[in-house]
């Protein structure tokens, strides 16, 4: 999936996006032009640990589906774009 002609302003926090053969997750609301696919509720930056992030280079991350009251109940929160 190609990369968006006019990047966003303002991505969420936790949005999954695709560009070319490559996923990644938003650890912060900052601009980008990512297809957006979904989000979740995992905060990918751990402030209390020694690396962290919540994953790390080369790990394989599984993605499945859930509502939106499941997303909340894993500490989801929405904001506007």
């Amino acid at each position: 999936m190609p990369r968006k002609s006019t990047p966003r302003l303002k991505v969420p926090v936790g949005s999954v996006g695709i560009a070319g053969s490559q996923t990644a997750i938003y650890p912060s609301a900052t601009p980008g032009g990512w297809q957006i696919v979904g989000r979740t509720p995992s905060k990918m930056v751990d402030w209390d640990s020694e690396s962290l992030a919540l994953a790390q280079i080369g790990d394989r991350i599984k993605f499945r589906s859930i509502d939106r009251e499941e997303f909340i109940s894993l500490g989801g929160q929405f904001d506007e774009l």
